[in-house]
């Protein structure tokens, strides 16, 4: 019933929408009964009333004294007004019209005019009464507020919603301090029990009082949100639409799901309320953003376009139906008010249309209500807020009264929204787009939405993408829009741009048919949209076949193909339908397939049903039984009941069976719950029980030992043990400061302080401080623990740790008070414990003062307790609290959040009382009202598009009581409602993803992998989501139940490989196994192999030698993954039984070749069918094993095999080739084959060599052309074959150079000289493709033939392929053109330099391109300066911005130069943010940090930058060995690797850095995992000392043991390893495995490794040196060469085949002269190039060439082009009669670099006496071809030069080592200087330096002086090296020097060091080692580094000088040291 003055109110509140200016009242009949008298006399009052109000109303018009300053609102009027009201309505209120004022409501709401008397009355007396009392409250309101500035600044909740100015919040913050000041007065403990039984009275008053109130109000709210808010549900399709989380909440409000939100409303509320404050924003960034004031609004429409029903919304028009309300169970006779029942039947009679009005209408109300009482427009200035919205139809007149935001918004549209202007602008406001599309909808639509330029303009702007959504909702034309924005052959045609996730929903919507087709058929559309990750929301379903339905029907689980009374032709019933019916059927298969043996040996016929004989064997024995429910203990045993009911015996005995850790805690050790249930004489067996309840429970409770570890152990655990177990608990725990101290970590076990002060020595504190310093030799807390410190460096874990055990009185009272040291630790892992332990100590201590005052032992640090203001609050009232205190002790932490913390505890305190005090229905209503109350929030939310912290704060809660609802829900149904049209379980977020899962009932998990199934194509997951989920249902619920594997088989492919590995053992379960093998192709190879090491646990070496030779074949694929420990046990007749399942599977390339050996040495007959059946195998084979067959009908087949794998590439050795397929002697006559033939053989050509080259026709080859031309021939080879081409085809012929192919490097470069540049164009994009590429010699003359062309700037697609080789010189005559052609220029790949002088060009004549468009530069990005570098940090140094030029620095195309990383370091160090930038630096610039700044690196950095170096580790591999050595041991530290063993996961976690890490680390790597990853192993990078270290574990017993004891197997395992073995350990090794063909394989595989990403950059000269002299010892040693050994072999005479695989200078020279004429010829190229030869070597193979080719004045070109380094021992007159007329002869020689001065004389004269040229007539090409002979010219012939086609070639050059003398190099300097070169020194740049090189060591001494950082930045360190030793120490100062980059500090040889003065020695120092933290200053002061003598050398000094001085007879003189500071002021001090 309503009450009189709520009726009353109602009427008042309802004119306030009715704003009618006048009303003649119509009187209706009614069947009252009342008399016409009454009537009029009625009308007479009413019309009276009227007047009165209308007076006051125009009174008020008048006046408008509504703010403040003005006359005050007349409330005496509104008095009299409502006393005449009251009074009028007193004849109704008795003649039941408070019944009736709902029915009466919903007729006024829905514009009804019979609604009758009472409704006419109300609406004529509310009409006028309502508006101005709303405008008095809002001129109140107004009163109150604050100037926008003050009130802009602060994101509270306070402010935002409630409008509360400053003076409001400072008010509000001084009454929360003057709270605190109460709260922290002491109180006795009799007032706290007195104030707590108030508190209870009150708490039970006041809630059956809130459950009165609000029970009717919560139905009403309840049937307007099942209006507002649609629940999904199952349509006829059986699909359903995804409800969001309000949506869910209300589904099951509707449901009668109990929530549970009773903690979560509280935590939200004091979120809410008292939010702590925000600390300012030191940059802009998404972590720091302030509230939205005009975006609010555009949340409402973006979400009403989106489909979604806004709760606030007024115009609605799709409400919910009435039955789908609360109304349908009302009307129905469900129990309800009399109110709530008339509402409901005034509801059933509207149509639909009055029932939207009522919404509408009371909508209005509603927010007319609250306008006031939230930031009204009176306060908002600046806040544009939506102009109201029309009123009903059915309200006649509008709303009159006076609304200044909607002056505010005209008056801003006047201003601002001018359109045409906006096409003019160059930059439009995106909050003014905003404003306007708010204020004027149709305006905007027409002069925007349909205005493609317009609009398109506004969306470059990313604040205006909520356009398309805008837009595409409104009433532009669709095709219009779509027309211009949806052009798909634009997206395609411009791939680079990317299509963001607004265009392509927009697309989506408004041509989804279109797009849809276009993305399903055309696969590259369909990639370069999806490349996007946020665009994958929008992939449509391109399957053909329409879905299936969404879920079975629980009884068509079982399929209707397993019906097996229907199976006819067994036999060919498909495996993956009998696994499917075993699965979901698996009794009644057992029933009725296993058990019929006629049925089951017609299935056994097919072989792939074998594994159903052994699964029915296993299941005979035992028929499952149909599961039973799991026991639920919580339901019956209910302890805390037992003592105050009686409780039956059965449930006793039950518990005890099926619950007895819970039963010992509840009953045994509560003596009242035993004794009430002793009095049962059933119950007596307990008195048995409950009395060894010591012995029982001790064991499996009290587990001592693990407490030693550092693990979390539950309270009730420690309180059960110390009651059960006083004495050893009291001897173990308390008198163990380890396990203390590891209890103590969890704060629920801070009683442990008080129990074990109560029974031990009080004075001791937990952590002990007794005498433990003695303990540990060396350390002395007094000087070692300087806590002063360690607020400027924290302490190391070591110190900290000591300082803690030994010297606790002194930490606790210097570290524990210190709030910002603790700040500083709790941020490091390794000391966050220090913040717990001074929290438990600070208890501790309180506590042990108390109970011991007379202990002289009082600690002195008790004053120091209480620096937490929470914590003390909390600690005064006594409260049990479970929060976390550390946000709220943190330094700085505001008294808001002292405040929250506490109201959290004392709710939480209250929690249990609170529910003993609630009844029943009480509780119902309370928990609707809250969940009502959190719908409503997050429908807030949404309105405002701000957040509450609601869902944060709901999310476990909804989760939680979604898994209770599934479990208890016996209706299918309904559960997938749950599921299917909320999907709760796939938005877990992945932090609580475990355990939600874990908890989750196993019905449940089978019903969310029914959902994921058919619903994984829609459903948007993140990446690690299914990971995550399969780790918790493999180890969770497949130990619980094996039968749900098969349906998790699916997603096997995303579980990772350490959960794979921690699989339960099921490897014997077939169905199991068969699910694994069905998915393995599914899979990675990791995971394929964690499979196999799972499987290896349940397959050791013992099980697979004495498995049945079916052995593969029953297991399956899986086998195939089992590590080569165990693989390799394996016998020859089960690889046979098993083969075709090996060859299905992906082998490693050990298995595969153990595979082939273990069969072909063991069967000795295979047939041409077997070898057949082997496949590639059988190249893998022993070379000797495969030569047995030669003349057999199989020898055929091998060769046919053998052929094919030479052919795809693969490695095989070279004398298998030989051996095998080159041997034939058709090959003796090469101009006797056939075309045919030597198009099969033309691959291996090359293995011919030079010889059959030689004898092939020019016709053969040309025939032949297109196989040769993709064949890698040498530079020798493909010289014999292009001269032979050239007798029938002349090379300039068009197109004859694209023809060529690999060829190419046999044209000479005389050739390319004379072709024109047309034809250079045409063929350079295919020459440049082949590998090895052009020599420099050609690349010079065609780079600087084609540059030579002013149109060379629009040839440069074609040109590109050599700009790395191209001349600076060539290019700076053309940087101006190609800046006016930037647009095409910043993609291509320029060198270094080019970058610099184009930038350089770019800067100087458009520089608001550089400023304006930097990133736009491309490559060009790689010649930036580091000044406009800079002056871009500067300008904008947000996050965003610099993580921008950080990537565009990452994309340049080639390596960055030392000086930019360093300008990038130096700068962006400076940022408060520097360490969020470290992922976004990349290897390359990260790497470059001194190891000064890396070494301050958080564990967290520093794992950022080892994620980076695994990604990218060729930067790592680049930099100097002791900087990797550095930086992989300071990962190491942090990763505290330096204890225990090296786990897998360690070595994994550093990658290619795992082997610089110390040797004691390396030497403890975990043996297992070494052994089952040596292919890993061997592709990484070792030094010597780690070489070793390999040797040593290899011969370890554990490993492969002692040499002496390996097999053939044992070798292919080591591989490469066995070059690391030391010299006396390769002799023992046995000689017959030791074969050629292996030692071959060995030469090959370290050959493949050193020209690999990581052996290309790893053994520096020496190292390489030593490993080459091992390799020779092995091949020497094995192959009879070393008489060693008696059994040595006979040393045996290579071929040049085996010369390709084993390096010629590992042969004995006697070996190699004796090779016959023809197969050395064929490797005189080869033996030339090889640097490992001695000058002996040398010799003795120069004379056998000038044996077979004569003088050497009659070498021919093509012999002197491979002579290389044998040409070294030809004597000067030999020199001087070489014919030196091609380029490649020159180049040959130029190359070789250790040639004597005399030597280099001879040849340059040589080379012009063979070219008849002068100096000056030395084109670029020729002395790039020179090469090193250049130093042989005199310093006058170097003068003549030309000095422009000398700097064209310095690219080159200046790369050399040259050996110039410094008169040498300081004449070509000076041709550098040419006007026409490079001009004056002081004029170059960073990039002339750079392309100069080596030269640049000849920069005159005054030339040198004068360097600049930036010319100084741009010299090479073997430029540094090459300066001489005094030019060096005289040119360069200490300010130059100390300029130098490591590297160039790191090329300083010693001799030029020893001529340093200290000064400059004190320079290279700060340079060389910029890891060492020492400050320096160069005026002769050092503040780091000292080196003056120290004092005590001074005064022994002086004590000598006055000894000695005064005998004049001394025959030697002594000079008197100079102390420091003294003497000239260049000297160090």
């Amino acid at each position: 019933m309503w009450s009189t003055p709520a009726a009353s109110m109602v009427c008042i509140l309802l004119g306030i929408i009715c704003d009618v200016s006048s009303l003649q009242p119509r009187v209706l009949q009614r069947q009252s009964g009342r008399i016409p008298k009454e009537l009029t006399t009625l009308e007479e009052d009413i019309q009276k009333v009227i007047n009165q109000i209308r007076s006051l109303s125009n009174d008020n018009e008048q006046t408008r004294s509504f703010t403040a300053g003005e006359e005050s609102f007349s409330l005496d009027a509104y008095y009299s007004v409502l006393s005449n009201l009251y009074a009028l309505f007193q004849p109704l209120l008795r003649d039941r019209f408070t019944d009736d004022l709902p029915r009466i409501l919903v007729c006024i709401m829905s514009g009804r005019q019979d609604c009758g008397l009472e409704a006419e009355l109300t609406k004529a007396v509310t009409l006028k009464l309502g508006r101005p009392l709303l405008a008095f409250v809002s001129s109140l309101r107004s009163q109150t507020c604050s100037p926008l500035s003050g009130d802009t600044q602060s994101s509270s909740f306070s402010r935002a919603y409630l409008g509360m100015g400053e003076s409001v919040a400072t008010a509000f913050t001084g009454f929360q301090q003057t709270l605190i000041n109460i709260l922290s007065v002491p109180v006795s403990g009799n007032f706290m029990g007195a104030a707590s039984g108030l508190v209870d009275a009150a708490v039970t008053n006041i809630l059956r009082l809130m459950a009165t109130l609000l029970q009717e109000p919560m139905d009403y709210i309840k049937i307007a949100l099942q209006f507002a808010i649609s629940v999904p549900s199952l349509d006829r399709d059986e699909t359903c639409q995804q409800g969001d989380l309000k949506q869910l909440i209300m589904w099951g409000i509707n449901h009668n799901v109990s929530w549970s939100f009773s903690n979560s409303i509280v935590d939200i509320l004091l979120e809410i309320f008292l939010a702590p404050q925000q600390p300012p924003c030191t940059y802009p960034g998404p972590e720091c953003q302030s509230p939205p004031s005009i975006l609010f609004q555009r949340s409402v429409s973006e979400a009403a376009g989106d489909g979604h029903d806004i709760l606030l919304e007024c115009d609605r028009h799709n409400l919910a139906r009435l039955n789908d309300t609360l109304c349908a169970d009302i009307l129905a006779g469900s129990r309800s008010s009399t109110s709530v029942l008339a509402f409901c039947q005034a509801l059933n009679s509207l149509s639909v249309h009055q029932m939207q009005q009522v919404w509408s209408n009371m909508c209005y109300v509603i927010r007319e209500l609250a306008s006031p009482l939230s930031r009204s427009t009176d306060c908002s200035v600046g806040d544009v807020r939506p102009s109201p919205a029309t009123p009903p139809s059915s309200l006649t007149v509008p709303l009159t009264a006076p609304r200044r935001v909607a002056r505010e918004a005209t008056n801003l549209r006047q201003l601002a929204c001018n359109y045409s202007s906006w096409s003019e602008n160059e930059v439009v406001d995106a909050v003014l787009v905003t404003l306007c599309s708010d204020n004027e909808r149709e305006e905007f639509v027409r002069r925007v939405c349909s205005d493609a330029p317009l609009m398109g303009k506004l969306l470059s702007d990313r604040m205006n993408s909520w356009l398309y959504a805008y837009c595409a909702n409104s009433s532009a034309d669709p095709g219009y829009l779509v027309s211009h924005f949806c052009v798909y052959g634009k997206w395609f045609d411009q791939p680079t741009v990317l299509v963001g996730p607004h265009l392509l929903e927009f697309c989506m919507n408004l041509d989804g048919p279109t797009l849809t087709k276009h993305i399903c058929w055309n696969t590259g559309f369909f990639v370069m949209l999806f490349s996007h990750p946020e665009n994958f929301q929008f992939m449509p379903n391109c399957s053909v076949s329409p879905p299936a339905p969404p879920f079975p029907d629980p009884d068509s689980l079982i399929l209707d193909s397993c019906r097996y009374s229907e199976w006819r032709d067994v036999a060919q019933i498909p495996m993956d339908v009998l696994m499917q019916c075993v699965s979901l059927d698996r009794n009644g298969f057992i029933k009725e397939v296993c058990a019929n043996q006629t049925f089951l040996n017609n299935l056994l016929l097919n072989t792939e049903n074998d594994w159903l004989e052994s699964l029915c064997e296993t299941s005979h024995s035992f028929l499952p039984t149909e599961p039973s429910p799991p026991l639920n203990t919580a339901d019956w045993c209910d302890y805390h009941t037992w003592g105050e009911r009686p409780v039956d015996e059965s449930v006793v005995g039950l518990c005890w069976n099926n619950d007895q850790l819970a039963f010992q805690k509840n009953v045994c050790c509560r003596a009242s719950v035993l004794e009430k249930l002793l009095e049962n004489p059933q119950n007596q067996w307990l008195v048995s029980v409950c009395r060894d309840i010591d012995d029982m429970v001790s064991p499996q409770v009290c587990k001592y030992s693990e407490w030693t570890y550092p693990i979390m152990v539950d309270m009730t655990e420690l309180a059960l043990c110390s009651e059960i177990d006083p004495l050893n608990f009291t001897s173990i725990v308390c008198a163990n400061q380890t396990i203390l101290h590891n209890l103590l970590t969890n704060q629920d076990n801070t009683w442990l302080i008080q129990h074990c002060a109560n029974r031990t020595d009080p004075g001791v504190s937990p952590g002990g401080d007794g005498d433990d310093g003695d303990d540990l030799a060396g350390f002395n807390p007094a000087e070692q623990c300087l806590y002063s410190s360690w607020s400027v460096a924290l302490p190391d874990v070591s110190l900290l740790t000591l300082c803690w055990e030994h010297d606790q009185t002194n930490f606790v009272s210097s570290v524990c008070p210190n709030s910002d040291l603790l700040l500083l630790l709790s941020q490091e892992p390794s000391s966050m414990w220090v913040s717990s332990m001074c929290t438990t100590y600070t208890n501790y201590t309180t506590a042990t003062t108390t109970n011991a005052t007379t202990n002289a032992t009082n600690l002195s640090t008790t004053a120091q307790s209480d620096f937490c203001l929470a914590r003390k609050l909390v600690r005064q009232f006594n409260w049990n609290c479970s929060a976390d205190f550390t946000s709220a002790c943190r330094p700085g932490a505001s008294q808001s959040m002292a405040l929250q913390m506490m109201l959290r505890c004392w709710v939480e305190s209250l929690r249990p009382r609170v529910e003993d005090l609630l009844t029943p229905p009480v509780a119902a209503v309370l928990e609707q009202a809250v969940s009502t109350t959190v719908v409503f929030l997050l429908a807030l939310e949404e309105v405002q598009n701000t957040s509450l912290h609601v869902i944060k704060n709901i999310r476990l809660n909804v989760l939680e009581s979604v898994g209770r609802y599934l479990e208890r829900e016996k209706e299918f149904g309904k559960k997938r409602v749950v599921l299917q049209c909320f999907g709760e379980y796939f938005r877990v977020p992945l932090s609580s993803l475990r355990s939600v899962l874990s908890a989750t009932n196993i019905t449940t998990v089978r019903l969310i992998l029914q959902y994921y199934s058919r619903n994984k194509d829609t459903l948007q997951l993140p990446d690690q989501y299914l990971p995550s989920m399969m780790s918790v249902l493999l180890h969770t619920h497949v130990k619980r139940d094996v039968s749900l594997f098969p349906e998790l088989a699916p997603l096997l492919a995303s579980v990772s490989p350490a959960d794979i590995q921690a699989l339960p053992p099921l490897q014997n379960d077939v169905i199991v196994r068969e699910a694994i093998n069905s998915n393995l192709g599914h899979m990675t190879l990791d995971q394929r192999e964690a499979f196999g090491l799972w499987y290896s646990k349940d397959m050791p070496p013992s099980k697979i030698t004495k498995g049945h030779q079916s052995l593969i074949r029953d297991t399956g694929n899986l086998i195939a993954y089992l590590p080569f420990r165990n693989f390799q046990h394996l016998s020859s007749a089960q690889l046979v039984d098993g083969l075709d399942v090996l060859q299905e599977s992906h082998l490693t390339a050990l298995k595969q070749e153990f595979i082939a050996q273990s069969l072909v040495s063991s069967y000795r007959n295979l047939t041409a069918q077997d070898f057949i059946r082997l496949g590639k195998l059988s190249c893998l084979a022993d070379p000797e094993d495969l030569l047995l067959y030669r003349g057999t009908e199989a020898f055929s087949v091998i060769q046919h095999f053998v052929m094919n794998c030479t052919r795809e590439g693969l490695s095989l050795p070279n004398h298998l080739i030989s051996s095998l397929l080159l041997s034939s002697t058709e090959f003796n006559v090469p101009s006797s084959l056939s075309t045919d033939r030597l198009a099969e053989v033309a691959h291996l050509m090359p293995l011919l060599g030079v010889t059959f080259l030689q004898g092939l026709t020019p016709l053969q080859l040309g025939a032949v052309l297109p196989a040769l031309s993709s064949t890698s021939f040498s530079s020798a080879q493909a010289s014999v074959i292009v001269d032979k081409l050239t007798s029938i085809t002349a090379m300039t012929a068009p197109g004859q150079l694209q023809k060529l192919g690999s060829l190419i490097v046999g044209v000479k470069t005389e050739t390319f000289l004379t072709l024109t540049s047309d034809m250079l164009l045409s063929s350079l994009p295919a020459m440049a493709r082949q590998t090895p590429g052009l020599s420099p010699p050609v690349a010079n003359s065609i780079s600087t033939n084609l540059w030579g062309f002013p149109e060379v700037v629009t040839w440069l697609d074609d040109v590109e392929p050599l700009l790395n080789c191209t001349p600076l010189l060539s290019v700076l005559p053309r940087t101006r053109l190609l800046v006016n052609n930037i647009a095409n220029i910043t993609t291509k790949p320029f060198n270094t330099q080019q970058a610099i002088a184009i930038f350089r060009e770019a800067l100087d004549t458009k520089p608001n391109l550089i400023l304006q468009h930097f990133l736009s530069l491309g490559t060009l990005g790689q010649g930036v300066s580091c000044k406009v570098l800079k002056k871009h940090f500067q300008a904008d140094s947000s996050p965003s911005a610099v993580i921008r030029i950080l990537l565009f620095l990452r994309q340049q195309p080639g390596p960055l130069h030392t000086s930019l990383k360093t300008c990038v370091i130096d700068e962006l160090y400076q940022l408060e943010f520097f360490s969020e930038l470290l992922k976004d630096l990349g290897a390359e610039i990260a790497l470059s940090m001194p190891m000064s700044t890396i070494n301050k690196f958080s564990t967290a950095e520093m794992d950022a930058l080892r994620q980076m170096v695994i990604q990218d580790p060729r930067h790592f591999l680049l930099l100097p060995r002791k900087k990797q050595q550095l930086l992989v041991d300071k990962m190491a530290q942090r990763m505290s690797m330096y204890t225990g063993v090296f786990t897998e996961e360690e070595f994994r976690s550093l990658g290619v850095m795992a082997p610089f890490v110390v040797d004691e680390v390396f030497i403890h790597v975990d043996r297992s995992f070494f052994i089952d990853n040596l292919d890993f192993l061997l592709g990484l990078c070792y030094s010597r000392s780690k070489m070793e270290l390999v040797a040593r574990i290899l011969q370890e017993p554990a490993v492969f043991g002692p040499v002496n004891n390996w097999n053939q197997t044992t070798l292919s395992q080591v591989d490469r390893f066995l070059f690391f073995l030391p010299d006396s350990s390769l002799q023992d090794i046995s000689m017959a495995l030791m074969t050629l063909g292996h030692i071959e394989k060995l030469f090959m595989m370290q050959r493949r490794w050193e020209h690999g990403p990581v052996g290309s950059r790893c053994l520096i000269k020496n190292e390489r040196m030593a490993f080459f002299l091992k390799q020779q010892f092995v091949l020497q040693f094995f192959l009879g060469f070393l008489r060693i050994n008696p059994l040595s072999p006979t040393p045996i005479v290579p071929t040049c085949e085996l010369l390709r695989s084993i390096t010629p200078a590992a042969w004995a020279d006697s070996s190699l002269t004796s090779m016959s004429s023809s197969a050395f010829s064929n490797c005189l190229e080869l033996m030339g190039h090889d640097p490992f030869f001695s000058s002996y070597q040398h010799r003795q193979l120069l004379q056998k060439v000038k044996q077979m080719y004569g003088p050497v004045s009659s070498f021919s070109p093509s012999v002197i082009s491979q002579l290389g380094g044998l040409a070294l021992e030809l004597t000067l007159d030999e020199l001087s009669s070489l014919r030196l007329i091609e380029q490649r002869s020159i180049a040959a020689l130029g190359a070789v670099s250790d040639w004597s001065n005399r030597q280099l004389a001879a040849l340059f004269t040589t080379v012009l006496n063979s070219t008849k040229r002068t100096p000056s007539q030395l084109d670029s090409s020729t002395l790039v071809a020179m090469g090193h002979i250049v130093c042989g010219a005199k310093d006058t012939e170097m003068k003549a030069f030309n000095a422009v086609e000398f700097s064209k070639a310095v690219l080159f050059l200046g790369q050399l080592t040259l050996s110039c003398s410094e008169e040498q190099l300081d004449a070509l300097v000076g041709l550098l200087t040419h006007s026409l070169a490079f001009g004056l020194i002081s004029s170059w740049g960073t990039d002339v330096f750079i392309e100069i090189g080596v030269l640049a060591a000849g920069l005159p001494d005054f030339a040198m002086s004068a360097l600049v950082k930036e010319q100084i930045e741009g010299i090479t360190p073997l430029a540094i090296s090459m300066i001489s030793t005094v030019r060096f120490s005289v040119a360069l100062n200490h300010i130059q020097i100390s300029m130098f980059s490591y590297e160039q500090a790191a090329a300083v040889t010693p001799e030029q060091v020893s001529a340093l003065s200290d000064v400059q020695r004190t320079a290279l120092a700060m340079a060389l080692t910029p890891w060492e933290n020492r400050p320096i200053n160069f005026r002769g002061k050092s503040l780091g580094l000292a080196l003056s003598h120290s004092p005590l050398c001074l005064v022994l000094g002086l004590l000598m000088l006055l000894i000695v001085l005064p005998d004049p007879d001394l025959p030697w003189h002594m000079t008197p040291l100079t102390p420091a500071g003294s003497g000239d002021a260049s000297s160090p001090t």
